[in-house]
């Protein structure tokens, strides 16, 4: 069984995160946790509470233990960029993209 969680809008490039997602696809959920928590990153956070939320959601609606769980797919996708202005000489403005990005993460009990 695969249970899927995503945190939509996260304050963060998608090229920042990914490497990180690679690093925890195909670990045991353990050992994913273990990663994102000893890494300095801001990406391991927002990682983290995916991971986190998907366990959650795999022992809370399907009644899976969390220790059976494995890191099926774990991705940082591109989402809406806002747009913003930076102010520049002689009146005129620069434009800035704060980059957003989704975060899906897949468990599943299979091996």
């Amino acid at each position: 069984m695969e249970v899927k969680a995503i945190h939509r809008n996260a304050r963060i490039s998608a090229s920042k995160g990914r490497d990180l997602a690679r690093a925890v696809q195909g670990k045991r959920l353990g050992d994913a946790l273990r990663i994102v928590d000893f890494s300095p990153r801001k990406a391991a956070k927002i990682l983290g509470a995916a991971l986190r939320s998907a366990a959650a959601n795999a022992s809370h609606n399907f009644g899976l233990d969390a220790d059976a769980l494995s890191v099926r797919k774990a991705v940082f996708d591109e989402g809406p960029s806002m747009r913003r202005y930076w102010p520049r000489a002689r009146g005129s403005a620069s434009p800035i993209e704060k980059q957003t990005s989704h975060v899906t993460v897949v468990l599943t009990d299979e091996k």
